[in-house]
């Protein structure tokens, strides 16, 4: 998962990407980059942690131009830890590019094929975004015929993408001369809204992946960006927009309200707090069919997706609400690190116990989502361990018993605790006395209540039901296998002085 950004603005835009890479850190702290133009030559800087890591006085100074894209990443299968990874990434032709994705292609590999033996394109790394990046520059020279750009050849362009690539795919992207580039695969997979900003000197526009960047740093939301739409906004702030003619279902990751989605965001029309609140009520519609409530006292989140679904559940059960979990919030989520050990040290830095709220009691933890366990087995023992009587577990989401391939680092069912398993093995693995799952349609429904427009949603990584169609067994085999190690990366300086027709 990964968070990105595009503006364009009348005056410099380096500061104003950065703060909107702070305001999306929870999408990705593995690594962060940022790339500006002055209109015809790029600025780039990125490299490997945190963006207040990543960057310094220096190279922000490095970064002038009044239109960039930046990006906060974490990897996922094929790609690693290394700088070389991070993005923006960039071609010279055929009018320079810089890059930016959220998503993950499926037919990646094919695309590379065909890149290198019938379009003559090198691809420099193993990220399914290069491959992106490349055959979007390889359609906008077809549409453009070698001369120049027009938004209806952009356009053209983007719909040529949509026709060879499969999967998930927000994106933003600088073409050198003419500005910022944003579209969203026709399922409409991963989140992207567009918003802008009214002052004396003029209207400054900007493209991210949830609502809460644009209005954290002062941003009207003015709408989503549609299924499959592109939105080309010109270096002079003029706008243009254009739905793609390739229609699919509609069917936006319910895995972002679940759990990567900041609660302050409005994704498709959709408070993403109001709908983990719902999810705690459809909960606890579940919980008091399957518990013995009057056994329970105490109901506690393990923090800090969970909380909503945590104080509705136990609000609308009439039962205790306590904070029992501090969290220190200088740890990486757990669930995203590279390795199993380090996952299960990390979950003992990132959380401790309050004693006294456990202690003599039988407990009901709620938890947004259960994915490999390990964070769960360790929390059970924690709750133990402070002198709880019983522990019981919730989950604000179904079981997750198959990998997601649209951008979420779960690619192996053999990392998944569900995977195989009935719901009492699951709870005898985690040291639960009793474990109690969303059903999914009621996981659904607490988005559709809040709009009826949306119909469908991608689930899965719960049902194993694929909505791009191409995801095969063999395909999560060879998935499975060529998950790579992830290394670690330093910072790339580049200063790239290709202009607009520079072929």
């Amino acid at each position: 998962m990964c968070g990105i950004v595009g503006v364009v603005s009348h005056g410099p835009v380096n500061q104003l990407l950065y703060d909107s890479l702070l305001l999306l850190q929870h999408r990705g702290q593995d690594a962060a980059g940022i790339a500006t133009s002055d209109g015809r030559n790029f600025n780039m800087f990125k490299g490997h942690g945190l963006v207040r890591d990543v960057f310094r006085t220096r190279s922000m100074r490095s970064l002038p131009g009044f239109s960039g894209i930046a990006q906060v990443r974490y990897p996922t299968a094929g790609s690693s830890e290394s700088a070389e990874e991070a993005q923006p990434f960039y071609v010279n032709a055929p009018f320079g590019l810089t890059f930016t994705h959220n998503g993950n292609l499926t037919n990646w590999r094919e695309l590379r094929e065909a890149l290198f033996r019938v379009d003559q394109r090198h691809i420099n790394t193993n990220s399914d975004s290069e491959v992106l990046l490349n055959v979007l520059a390889h359609e906008l020279q077809r549409a453009a015929n070698g001369v120049s750009l027009d938004p209806d050849a952009i356009f053209r362009a983007v719909e040529g993408l949509h026709r060879r690539v499969k999967g998930a795919y927000a994106v933003t992207a600088q073409i050198s001369g003419y500005g910022v580039l944003a579209f969203r695969d026709p399922h409409g997979i991963r989140p992207l809204c567009l918003g802008r900003h009214l002052s004396d000197e003029g209207i400054t526009y900007m493209i991210a992946s949830e609502s809460v960047a644009l209005e954290g740093s002062g941003f009207e939301f003015v709408r989503d960006v549609l299924p499959g739409e592109a939105i080309f906004i010109s270096l002079d702030g003029e706008v243009f927009s254009q739905e793609s003619a390739i229609k699919k279902q509609h069917a936006p990751c319910i895995f972002e309200y679940v759990y990567f989605a900041r609660p302050d965001s409005v994704i498709e029309g959709v408070s993403v707090y109001a709908s983990r609140l719902r999810m705690g009520e459809y909960l606890a519609d579940k919980v008091a069919k399957t518990l013995p409530l009057g056994e329970i006292d105490v109901v506690m989140p393990i923090p800090d997706s969970s909380r909503p679904a945590a104080m509705q559940l136990a609000a609308r059960l009439n039962l205790e609400y306590r904070e029992g979990l501090i969290k220190n919030r200088y740890v990486g989520r757990t669930f995203i690190m590279p390795g199993q050990a380090v996952r299960k040290k990390s979950v003992r830095q990132k959380l401790n116990t309050i004693g006294q709220e456990f202690k003599g009691k039988n407990v009901l933890l709620v938890d947004d989502s259960i994915v490999r366990g390990t964070t769960s087995q360790e929390i059970v023992e924690m709750a133990r361990a402070a002198g709880a009587n019983k522990v019981y577990m919730a989950s604000a989401a179904p079981p997750v018993r198959f990998p997601n391939v649209y951008g979420i680092d779960m690619p192996t069912q053999t990392e998944l605790i569900a995977y195989g398993r009935e719901d009492d093995e699951i709870a005898r693995l985690i040291g639960a006395d009793a474990l109690v799952y969303q059903d999914i349609a009621d996981m659904q429904r607490s988005v559709s209540d809040l709009n009826p427009a949306l119909k469908s949603f991608d689930t899965s990584c719960f049902t194993g039901e694929y909505v791009t169609g191409d995801i095969t067994p063999e395909y999560l085999a060879r998935l499975s296998t060529d998950r790579s190690h992830q290394h670690e990366g330093n910072g790339l300086q580049f200063n790239l002085g290709y202009g607009a027709n520079d072929n």
